[in-house]
């Protein structure tokens, strides 16, 4: 009966790859993330925080609604900006995108 049955040959165990390579593309992801996503917005967070700082009465700024005026008065969470003559609005210290060259806004004469 056995002649039905080939002999079974005891054949290796196929190998485990180590656990490094199982590791290896999720720190490799990891490091993708980190330089295309993570760290541009921590510079972009720092240069913010770095212009929101740096702010005195007269400078010129554009908020990030795209109002553009200059500074009257600055506090703490907020900065009366002027955006036209005599007309004055209260915007966060966040709100505030950019800060423009001295005489980009010219007064009409």
């Amino acid at each position: 009966m056995s002649f039905f049955i080939a002999d079974a040959w005891a054949q290796q165990a196929p190998t485990q790859p180590s656990m490094w390579l199982n590791v290896l593309p999720l720190v490799v992801l990891f490091v993708v993330f980190y330089f295309v996503l993570i760290r541009p917005q921590t510079q972009r967070a720092k240069k913010q925080r770095d212009m929101l700082a740096a702010l005195n009465r007269g400078d010129e700024i554009l908020t990030t609604g795209g109002l553009a005026g200059r500074i009257v008065e600055l506090g703490e969470t907020f900065v009366d900006l002027e955006i036209a003559d005599k007309v004055v609005v209260k915007v966060q210290r966040q709100a505030l995108g950019a800060l423009l060259p001295k005489g980009t806004l010219k007064k009409k004469s």
